[in-house]
């Protein structure tokens, strides 16, 4: 690495005296040096910077330093420049010297600068540093130096006596910064000033920019602002500022292992191209143990299905993410026999839990069969599934259309990046051996069996269980043996990428009874993988795996069997396993295969020694500095504690003796020693501290009281030690790798916290510190390249090594690319967007960290108590392992860190594991034994090493066991209590009685208690006095302890109770330090206080840490105690306390003895006035069993308030009858730190008694400041402005959202009128619109479109489209419904669009990363992706275009959420605060508070600093009582008529068993309730209702609304699915006018009629009225003014006769769709729409149970009445019947051999049916014995059915079952099967093949049978399609498939066939016959004669076969009988004939 390296030393000759700031700068890039405060004459500044260079020092570059005057106010003045050519320095490599500055006119001042350079170039060829002052670094061979930026100072430079070379925190040297460095040094201004602290100054080379400096200056002024505060985050109190100590762990509860809700949805919507003939399909879905499934359907290759399973599960998230989801296609499953799988999917729900939104939505999962792996895809199933835990709400994703998903390629069920194709692979798991296993059974037996057998046994039978992918395989099992050895492999056949993340591995013992797990290790594939381009294919090992678990004493029930099974962290080691893994992709096609997927479990040869590594002897040395904060439980018994690593050190439980052949006792070697695990220790180690015995526990001592809670252990000067050696294979590299990531990874978290932190308390340049994170990122990132590529040949490096090196080289070099890259980025505006990507880096920093082969097992600290294991902390052992180099060192080694010991396992979680057992300040070190040296340098200074008391040869080694500090220093520490906020709730009341205690050290204090608060301002000053600290001044002053404040509810009955905990660092002053400005007096921070892994609030606190000198007494008192030590070095100031900054007295009287804080920390205040609106109080629950009458809300602020007027009768009114009140009271200036706001309500019961109902602590005043309105301003959005955008006074929009387009145009002109154009701009295009869909209702646009446009449009979409749809002009055709899709339509192309767009700045914005990343190569394959990307838009772009022209349909707008959520919960002037009782819910992430919510009160606040400025209350019409809240209306009780329109519900959860629901609506409101029980929709969970309901309601009383989806059940209760609740009043009240929406166009009649009582002119009129502007102003030629804005329109209207009427209403309607366009007053008022709102279940908080979509209008009773409800029940279903003709066949194929002459023929007929209704199939008569496979039929099928146009579905309604009650409504596509099949007598009929049209879209059939083909079906997507509702009658060939054994689609024959489709009218009117019958009969086919049947007419059968046929056949054989009968009679008669002649008879 080369560097430059500046050492600063002084600069003398200066003039006056003042603080100096220096500034060095070296090729670009300056360091700025600390501050030198106050110096004369000389400033020592002693300071290094260093500069990575990447190129060689050239001899002409320039180094320039220049020195400041510094100041905190004014900029810094220059003294003078000093600049130097290198060209001496890179030829020798090293130069001192001390030279003048010159000033700003080139002349030489007296001023001098002394400094020393050096220069280390790669290769050495400049002199080397023999200087001894660094290291003695062993050389490297490529001459590579590890040095450390400290090392520059020489080694007497160090105050303290750390070994040169130590490194702070271990971070990157380049940038050593102290903690945060200046950071957050200058936080509260507290640059820690140091004069004697030469270490500093090494440390800090912050890297600022040139720009940074003036922040300095503006930070360090601080001091003019006494309230600039910073809200310390976690990681600013846990920072270090230098090398001893580390940083703290916060959260104290394991996360992992506590069970929580999840909900898996699944939908299986249907299945395709399933392989196999005529099959009878289910779906069977399993999780875990659960199975499903769907219903059968029968003879079907593409069943549909669209059923809904959910399953509910509660266990901890790791359990739940490593279940495995299958889904399996079953065969004629029934009743009696189990069917056969066709195949099966598996997913683990890690990969679905991991995907966008939690879910994969329609997405194609591919089938394959588990028993033949060579078969390859069986077929695809479509589903939903998606994974909900608590908290997450799923949104469904709006798809496009239809036929997008039926592209099954495009949308398989995978994540993104793994290929379609997946292969088949062999994952090899092999299993050789394990050791160090734990005792498994009680010795009781053993003993028994020894006295019979009379040998010992190993008290474990262990085997190995491996899972993955949901299949488990064991290895064999080892009897008694506590190191087994296995060597076998487990195999698993899977595809490749598996969806399943984990492999779990699992050691257990075989029992009789119950097998148990020892212990679980899961390796995380993703890990030992590598899936990019220079990728591999997952490997591990062969290395050891560590397994943890619960404690090793074996006991009958353990309670924490958890851990062993993985569950939580591991509390203890339990055993090592030495593991491989490999994974072979398997070609399929090779014949020797096995195509089973069974697990298979075979040996393997065994693994030499030295495969894992070498094994070395580790030496870990710990030293217990303090032991503090023990629970008082423990404290009544002597405690020691015990340190483990592995099986080393553990006394009690960790003996388990190895085998005695393995033995090699050495002399003198302890029983203990005998338990190594690894014996192999080589004979020469005795060397000379072989008889080191380790020291693994402290001695017992019996702890102290500290206070009521908790103990200590007097460790004054004497702390005890403990060392263990132990022998592991040396795998340091894998260790320190991740160490280096590791500490890349803290500084980039730190940073990102600093920025983050910085945009929170918007804090000026956020972008600057950003751009330092990014600065640091990039340098860490090039410092791993050259440091990791080291040891690379070393013994036991595995394959995953190597690779997993190259991987992280290459990651990280990237990452340092782009982290430089996006530093050039990073702007003011851009700051938050950069920001996510860096944590983008965080976390890909943190994965690779995570080593997945481990080495040395991680060190357990147990605290013992009677010999028992009490508590526990784990410490990863790379965390303290030690290295030369050091970036590569534990973040924890050699450093003191603060370790908070918890309960093991479970009864960690909860309130016992937020108690801490104990806290151990803890100094660790591990490394090999051999560089054992430098393992105390860490300490503290100032010890002396006790040794153990046996002496024996050269124990000059020997590590102490215990150390005594003869250095004491004495503080006082000052605790600045102020006050905590939004603390968690801990008493019934809903409240808390706070108090804080403080830890230091050993002593602790607590303030007072305040009563009944939950945001307590104690404002208190606890002093602690006499505190003892060992070691040396300067170190403590860098590195203080850390301070623990622990809040705690005091109940009056039993202990107290612990409600959270922070960690804080005091800011120290030594007794010669000045105590004043910058660091004096200290600030108040805001510390988050956590209660377990939970925030409970935060502490605004200040601490201060003073020396106090000594005086003469106690010196000599010091030198008496110590006599036998060296004189202590003790400073000697003034005598005794006089020097501390002195302490006010008690300013109260009342407060008796408390000290308040002090007034340079408190807080400036000044005067503000918070006025309250009080409105009213809703809801309030009973309050032990009586209800609230009579109640008041009480408002309290800083110890002032103001009281309500009392609600005489809550039930009658609960209303306030006097509406604003105000107080005044003093608040601090600055707003971060006002105070929370309380709201309470009491009950007043007779006598006087007031009972609390709830309250409601309002812990951020800021959204209620009210700043006044900026007179000139024009642009509403910035009058009045209160903090987050909410309006207090105009009620301005919460998003004020106008169009971009229109508000370019309105804001241009700030004086005058504008002109709002309402046409649309020609050039505005569709997509373009759509997107301002909330804006303004797209419709406005489209209804102006001009009519050639529209032309146009038409003409381009006929020439792409090929058939043009005929459009639905007709008024009567259109509905509600028609605007309902239409807008819904409008709502999926926005999402589209916005995801497209969003889509494209990510693209955009990785491609500008990746292309100065890689420079040209990426470039060229990022243009080849994009272009291809291009091409998918431009085929989108087609698509969209040949999409039929939409009509001119009037919209509304679909909200795909809940109204509130669009308009800020229309809290524009009335909020609602919920009222809170009740402890709260102590669940994870909080539970939701709603069971504690016991009402809520309704009314605003408004605060602003007095005096207010006189023109607010001059306004015309300021009514003074009404302060700030003007014109706000009435609260007197109102009537109203609410109606409710429910449209329909969707994903509702299932209810009954069958997975389905009967849903029905119940909407209640106040005391009315209405049920449409009987109109409930059968087992239907997307139930369509379209209903309106009329309420009539009372506001305030009744302003509740609920809606709720009830199950219908025949027996039995019905059961809630789930219910929403509206708060009506508040949106009555709105300034948005929710009452009723706004349509976008005005008409008087058909579907789009205006529903309310007023029409637009009226309306504008009122709100004209209201918001006092002028207007409306109705002009000629179309025109309207309101207020200076000029709106143009349509004046003519239509009645319901087609007359046209002159009406401004129109003009009136654009100016309120535009409203927000008005100045000052103007919002977006609430659009004509649908709202879709979550149900939700009280049973299931959190977790949705469907979505409901409604909308609701009010209409004021005192107003005209409204119209009737709009109709928008559903739409009808319309019959059609349709009519298919088969005439003929051809090209069938044959399958029978003819009986009697084996001739191919087949028995030809056809069978059709409209999908999903098997039961309806027609089938035509059969051709017989067709030889050529042609057919004649002339056969009519008739398939009458009820369709919705719309939606393109059949309804069908039939019974489920024989069982079922009623008829269950379905709706399925329109898709027409037709089958051929051959008859058979005897067998079953054969199937032929198939063809399924979809009759919206289907391939027009061919002229000819010739023409018809199988492309036809296969490129179905590129053919033009028609659909049956438009071309109404059809005629063509279509093909019929079947796929073939190699599933092959093969053609199978063509059928000619006619298809008409008529209305049910028309079908009545012109009637046919099925068949061949009348009506309209078909003639009879002309058929050959060859169909006839033998057996009928056999005649004709016998002359057809002898005449045509067999005709000669026949001739032949009868000439052949004749011959035979001739020579037959010959020789019958030829003998007696010779008798005859030759007797003569």
């Amino acid at each position: 690495m080369m560097a430059l390296m500046v050492h600063l030393k002084t600069v003398a000759h200066l003039r006056g005296r003042g603080d100096r700031i220096a500034k060095v700068t070296f090729r670009g890039l300056p360091f700025y040096s600390r501050i030198a405060e106050n110096c004369e004459e000389v400033a020592n500044f002693n300071e290094t910077f260093r500069w990575p260079i990447a190129s060689r020092l050239d001899g002409n570059e320039m180094l320039e330093i220049q020195v400041y005057n510094y100041s905190k106010v004014f900029s810094n003045r220059l003294v003078g420049t000093f600049c130097m050519v290198l060209q001496k320095v890179a030829e020798e490599g090293h130069l001192e010297l001390t030279d003048t500055l010159i000033d700003d006119n080139n002349t030489s001042i007296k001023t001098s600068v002394t400094i020393e350079i050096r220069y280390q170039p790669m290769d050495g060829t400049v002199g080397m540093w023999s200087d001894g002052e660094f290291l003695d670094v062993p050389d490297d061979r490529d001459g590579m130096f590890a040095f450390e930026t400290d090392s520059l100072l020489s080694g007497q430079s160090h105050g303290s006596g750390t070994s040169p070379g130590r490194s702070l925190q271990g971070s990157i040297p380049t940038f050593r910064k102290a903690g945060k460095g200046v950071f957050s040094a200058m936080k509260l201004g507290k640059i820690k000033s140091s004069k004697d602290d030469h270490k500093k100054g090494a440390d800090e080379p912050a890297v600022l920019d040139m720009e940074d400096l003036d922040r300095k200056a503006m930070r360090l002024a601080g001091t003019l602002d006494p309230d600039t505060i910073s809200l310390a985050s976690v990681t600013a109190v846990t920072t270090n500022v230098s090398n001893k100590r580390s940083k703290p762990d916060i959260k104290m509860e394991p996360s992992s292992g506590r069970p929580v809700d999840y909900q898996i949805s699944i939908t299986v919507i249907e299945a395709r191209q399933l392989i196999g003939l005529n099959m009878d399909p289910v779906v069977c879905v399993e999780i875990g143990d659960d199975k499903k499934y769907t219903s059968m359907k029968e003879s079907t290759n593409c069943p549909y299905y669209n059923e809904y399973f959910v399953f509910d599960f509660h266990v901890p998230p790791d359990v739940m993410f490593d279940k495995i989801i299958k889904l399996s296609v079953i065969h004629s499953k029934n009743l009696l026999r189990s069917g056969t799988l066709v195949g099966t999917f598996k997913m683990d729900v890690g990969t679905v839990y991991s995907q966008p939104e939690h879910q994969f939505y329609h997405k194609w999962a591919i089938l394959s069969d588990p028993d033949d792996i060579t078969a390859g895809c069986k077929g695809y199933i479509k589903c939903d599934i998606a994974v909900v835990g608590k908290g997450d709400n799923i949104k469904t994703p709006h798809k496009a259309n239809e036929t997008d998903e039926d592209d099954i390629e495009g949308n398989l069920l995978l994540p993104e990046g793994i290929p379609a194709e997946r292969q088949w692979a062999r994952f090899y798991v092999k299993i050789y051996r394990a050791e160090g296993l734990p005792k498994m059974n009680t010795s009781i037996m053993a003993n028994v069996k020894k006295a019979f057998i009379g040998e010992n046994r190993d008290l474990v039978d262990p085997y190995v269980q491996v899972q993955f992918a949901g299949q488990k395989g064991k290895t064999s099992v080892q009897k008694s043996s506590y190191e087994p050895i296995w060597n076998e492999q487990v195999i698993f056949t899977e595809l490749f990428p598996p969806l399943c993340k984990r492999l779990k591995v699992q050691i257990r013992d075989s029992d009789k009874v119950n097998d148990v797990a020892i212990g679980t290790h899961f390796i995380d594939l993703r890990k030992i993988s590598n899936d990019g381009d220079k990728g591999f294919l997952p490997t591990l090992g062969p290395a050891w795996v560590n397994m943890y678990g619960s404690t090793r004493q074996y006991t009958l029930m353990d309670e924490h069997q958890d851990l062993n099974e993985g569950l939580g962290e591991g509390v203890s080691f339990r055993a090592r396993l030495l593991v491989s893994i490999a994974v072979e992709i398997l070609d399929t096609t090779s014949p020797e295969i096995i195509s089973s997927t069974e697990v298979q479990v075979e040996s393997v040869s065994n693994i030499s020694e030295s495969a894992t590594g070498k094994i070395d002897e580790f030496f870990l040395f710990g030293s217990f500095l303090e032991a503090t904060m023990i629970d008082r439980k423990i404290g009544d018994k002597p405690i020691s504690f015990e340190i483990t690593i592995g099986n080393y050190g553990n006394q009690i439980d960790g003996v388990s003796k190895p085998s005695l052949s393995k033995k090699k006792k050495k002399d003198g070697e302890s029983e203990e020693e005998e338990s190594e695990l690894i014996q192999n220790s080589s004979e020469d180690e005795a060397d000379e501290d072989s008889d080191l015995v380790s020291v693994s526990s402290t001695p017992l001592m019996k702890p102290v009281i500290t206070d009521r809670n908790y103990f200590h252990l007097p460790y004054f000067e004497k702390k005890p030690c403990v060392y263990i050696k132990s022998w592991w294979q040396d795998q340091r590299r894998r260790l320190y790798n991740s160490n280096m990531m590791d500490k890349i990874a803290d500084k980039l978290e730190e940073g990102l916290n600093d920025v983050q932190e910085i945009i929170k308390t918007e804090k000026a340049f956020p972008e600057r510190r950003l751009r330092g994170v990014l600065e640091e990122l990039s340098i860490g990132c090039s410092r791993f390249v050259t440091l990791a590529n080291k040891d690379v040949n070393q013994a036991g490096r595995t394959k995953l090594d190597r690779e997993r090196l190259k991987s992280c080289m290459r990651e990280m070099d990237s990452m340092g690319q782009q982290a430089k890259q996006i530093r050039t980025q990073v702007k003011k505006n851009t700051v938050k967007d950069k920001l996510k990507l860096v944590q983008n880096f965080l976390q890909r920093l943190r994965f690779l960290a995570d080593e997945p082969q481990h080495s040395i097992p991680d060190v357990f600290i147990w605290m013992m108590s009677n010999n028992k294991r009490i508590a526990y902390a784990r410490v990863p052992s790379k965390d303290i392992l030690y290295s030369i180099v050091d970036e590569e060192t534990g973040k924890d080694c050699g450093k003191v860190k603060a370790v908070f010991l918890k309960l093991p396992g479970k009864k960690g979680f909860g309130h016992a594991g937020w108690t801490v057992q104990a806290k151990l300040e803890l100094y660790l070190w591990l490394g090999l034994n051999k560089q054992r040296k430098d393992f105390l340098t860490g300490l503290p200074n100032g010890f002396e090493e006790l040794k153990a008391t046996k002496t024996g040869p050269g124990l000059q080694s020997v590590p102490p066991v215990s150390l005594v500090y003869n250095m004491k220093q004495v503080f006082q520490l000052r605790a600045h209590m102020y006050q905590a906020r939004s603390l968690f709730a801990a008493d019934s009341s809903g409240l808390s009685d706070p108090f804080a205690r403080v830890f230091f050290s050993t002593h602790s204090q607590v303030t007072e208690v305040l009563s009944e608060t939950l945001c307590p301002t104690w404002d208190q000053l606890l002093v602690f006095d006499d505190v003892e600290l060992f070691g040396e001044a300067s170190e403590l002053r860098d590195d203080p302890p850390i301070i623990v404040v622990e809040i705690y509810d005091q109940d009056t009955v039993g202990k107290a109770e612990f409600i959270g905990r922070t960690f804080a660092k005091p800011t120290i002053k030594m007794c010669d330090e000045h105590y004043g400005p910058p660091r004096f007096p200290p600030q108040l921070e805001y510390y988050q206080i956590y209660r377990g892994n939970c925030t409970a609030g935060e502490l605004l606190a200040a601490f201060e840490l003073l020396q106090i000198p000594y005086d003469a007494e106690e010196i000599r008192r010091a030198l008496i105690a110590v006599h036998n030590f060296a004189v202590p070095q003790i400073k000697i100031g003034q005598g005794g306390r006089a020097d501390l900054p002195p302490l006010e007295g008690p300013t109260d009287s009342e407060r008796g003895p408390i000290l308040p804080v002090p007034l340079g920390i408190r807080p400036v205040l000044s005067r503000y006035r918070i006025e309250v609106l009080f409105w009213g109080l809703r809801d309030l629950k009973r309050i032990n069993l009586a209800q609230v009458d009579r109640p008041r809300v009480d408002i309290e602020c800083a110890g002032r308030g103001v009281q309500s007027a009392l609600i005489q009768n809550y039930k009658k009114n609960p209303n306030f009858s006097t509406l604003v009140k105000w107080f005044e009271v003093d608040l601090p200036e600055n707003e971060l730190l006002h105070p929370p706001l309380n709201i309470r309500v009491v009950d007043c019961r007779a006598f006087g008694r007031y009972i609390l109902v709830g309250s409601h602590a309002v812990s951020s005043l800021r959204r209620f400041i009210y700043s006044t309105p900026d007179k000139n301003s024009n642009n509403w959005a910035t009058a009045a402005k209160l903090m987050n955008g909410y309006m207090v006074l105009t009620n301005g929009g919460s998003q004020p959202r106008s169009s971009p387009s229109l508000s370019s145009r309105t804001f241009s002109r700030p004086a005058g009128d504008i002109v709002v154009n309402m046409d649309s701009d020609p050039g505005v295009r569709k997509m373009d619109t759509v997107v301002k869909l909330d804006a303004m209702s797209d419709a406005v646009v489209k209804v102006d479109m001009t009519e050639e446009e529209n032309d146009k449009k038409k003409k381009k979409k006929k020439k792409k489209g090929g058939v043009e749809e005929e459009d639905e002009t007709d008024e009567r055709v259109l509905d509600w419904w028609s605007k309902y899709f239409a807008s819904i339509e409008t709502l999926k192309e926005t999402l589209r669009a916005q995801e497209a767009a969003q889509a494209e700045a990510e693209e955009r914005e990785d491609l500008e990363i990746a292309a100065e990343a890689a420079g040209s190569k990426m470039k060229e394959k990022t243009k080849e992706k994009k272009s291809s990307k291009d091409k998918k838009k431009g085929l989108a772009a087609d698509g969209s275009e040949r999409r039929p022209v939409k009509t001119k349909v009037d919209e509304l707008v679909v909200y795909n959420k809940e109204l509130e959520t669009e308009y800020g919960n229309f809290e524009d002037w009335l909020h609602t605060f919920n009222l809170y009782r009740g402890k709260a819910g102590d669940d994870d992430e909080h539970a939701l508070d709603d069971d504690r919510i016991v009402g809520r009160f309704k009314g605003s606040l408004c605060m602003y600093k007095l005096p207010l400025s006189e023109e607010i209350t001059r306004e015309a019409g300021f009514d003074p009582n009404m302060g700030m809240f003007q014109s706000i209306p009435h609260n007197d009780p109102i009537n109203v008529l609410v109606r409710v329109y429910v449209v329909r519900a969707t994903e509702l959860h299932p209810a009954d068993i069958n997975g389905k629901a009967d849903p029905y609506i119940v909407i209640k409101l106040g005391k009315s309730e209405v049920k449409d029980k009987e109109n409930y929709i059968s087992k239907q969970l997307n139930p369509v209702f379209g209903k309106s309901f009329d309420i009539e309601a009372t506001f305030p009383m009744e302003s509740m609304l609920t809606v709720s989806v009830y199950d219908w059940d025949l027996v039995g209760t019905d059961d809630l699915i789930g219910e929403t609740k509206i708060d009506l009043e508040n949106r009555f009240y709105s300034k948005f006018r929710v009452t009723c929406g706004i349509s976008s166009n005005y008409s008087l009649h058909g579907y789009n009629v205006w529903r309310d009582p007023m029409k637009p002119s009226q309306i504008l009129a009122k709100l004209c009225k209201e918001g006092k502007i002028d207007g409306p102003h109705y002009g000629p030629g179309g025109k309207v003014k309101v207020a200076n804005r000029i709106f143009t329109g349509p004046t003519e209207i239509e009645d319901e006769n087609g007359l046209k009427k002159q009406t401004e209403e129109h003009l009136a309607l654009a100016v309120l769709n535009h409203w927000e366009e008005i100045p000052r007053v103007g919002c977006k008022l609430v659009p004509e729409h649908v709202e879709t709102r979550p149900l939700l279940n009280p049973d299931k908080p959190g977790i949705e149970q469907g979505r409901i979509e409604m909308w609701v209008d009010m209409f004021p009773m005192d107003m005209p009445a409204p119209g009737p409800a709009i109709d928008i029940s559903p739409r009808k279903p319309k019959s059609f019947e349709l009519r298919v003709v088969i005439w003929n066949t051809d090209d069938v194929i044959l399958e029978d051999d003819a009986f009697m002459t084996g001739e191919k023929m087949s028995d030809i007929y056809v069978r059709g049916w409209l999908k999903g209704q098997q039961e309806d199939k027609q089938d035509t008569d059969v051709h017989y014995h067709s030889l050529t496979g042609e057919g004649n039929f002339n056969w009519r099928f008739v398939f009458p059915f009820d369709y919705l146009m719309a939606e393109e579905k059949i309804v069908i309604s039939k019974k489920e079952s024989m069982f079922s009650w009623d008829e269950t409504e379905y709706k399925i596509p329109p898709r027409l099967t037709l089958q051929v099949w051959d008859a058979d007598h005897f067998s079953a009929d054969d199937f032929l093949g198939a063809i399924e049209l979809d009759l919206n879209r289907f391939p027009r059939g061919a002229k000819t049978a010739k023409q018809c083909s199988i492309d036809m079906i296969r490129n179905e997507q590129e053919l033009p399609t028609i659909s049956i509702f438009k071309q109404k009658r059809v005629k063509g060939w279509w093909p019929f498939v079947a796929r073939d054994e190699n599933d092959e689609m093969e053609l199978t024959g063509k059928v000619e066939a006619e298809l008409h489709l008529l209305t049910a009218e028309e079908a009545e009117k012109s009637p046919v016959g099925l068949g061949r019958n009348e009506p309209d009969p078909l003639e009879k086919p002309n058929r050959p004669d060859t169909t006839f049947l033998w057996f009928l007419s056999p005649l004709k059968a016998i002359r057809y076969l002898v005449c045509n046929r067999y005709k000669w056949l026949i001739i032949k054989i009868v000439l052949a009988l004749l011959l035979l009968i001739m020579l037959g009679l010959f020789l019958y008669s030829m003998p007696g004939y010779l008798v005859k002649k030759l007797l003569g008879a």
